[in-house]
């Protein structure tokens, strides 16, 4: 009789199998993390040094996107606008508001605010703003319906599958250029009838090669 019963054999086995899955349900859940909201950073309000409420100024003002952030019509960044601009108004209206008082400290003092990002792209992507809104791409498709937000929140995972998606098939996600700065814009009938006529005016070809975004 050995040292070891049969049985011995079917644990050791059921060990074995154990300790090879644990490397494939480890890689697993991390690559599932990676694409939740948890590892995507997805809506998760993001706090400011001032408390900027688009939802006020958007929805209630209806100051367009274009007026903060023309850098997306012109180049890879869309930017925030200096506070000359937000003085343009606040030096009549609530002129006095504390809340305001880092917007003035900063006019006066010509020193920026140091906004924290809410969407960040690895180093290593490439990614134009301009060329997207020129081509029908609605500012709505990638951040959301920033005018119904206190705290602005990355609502899309910002991921290669994601963009991928996309570059495949653009035509669910296209707007006449008229609407592109407008978040409640929908069109009649089938998205995807008018993504096609806009795709054919715009003359939209996405590229899906890995030099698009990697340079």
């Amino acid at each position: 009789m050995g040292l070891f019963p049969p049985a011995t054999d079917n644990v050791l086995r059921g060990v074995l199998a154990v300790l090879a899955g644990v490397p494939v349900v480890a890689t697993a859940g991390l690559m599932l993390m990676a694409r939740s909201p948890l590892g995507t950073a997805s809506f998760e309000p993001v706090e400011q040094p001032v408390k900027f409420d688009h939802r006020h100024h958007v929805g209630d003002d209806g100051i367009d996107c274009r007026y903060c952030h023309e850098g997306a019509w012109e180049g890879p960044f869309a930017g925030v606008p200096p506070t000359s601009r937000c003085m343009g108004c606040h030096a009549q209206i609530w002129n006095q508001s504390p809340l305001l008082a880092p917007v003035r400290d900063s006019y006066f003092k010509d020193r920026p605010i140091a906004w924290n990002r809410v969407h960040r792209l690895p180093h290593f992507v490439f990614f134009n703003h301009s060329i997207h809104v020129h081509k029908g791409v609605g500012c709505v498709s990638c951040h959301g319906r920033v005018d119904q937000m206190a705290l602005v929140q990355q609502v899309a995972p910002l991921t290669m599958e994601w963009c991928l998606e996309c570059h495949r098939d653009p035509t669910p996600h296209l707007r006449p250029l008229e609407h592109i700065t407008d978040m409640s814009w929908r069109p009649a009938g089938d998205p995807r009838d008018t993504g096609r006529r806009v795709a054919q005016e715009l003359d939209v070809a996405p590229r899906t090669e890995c030099i698009t975004c990697h340079r």
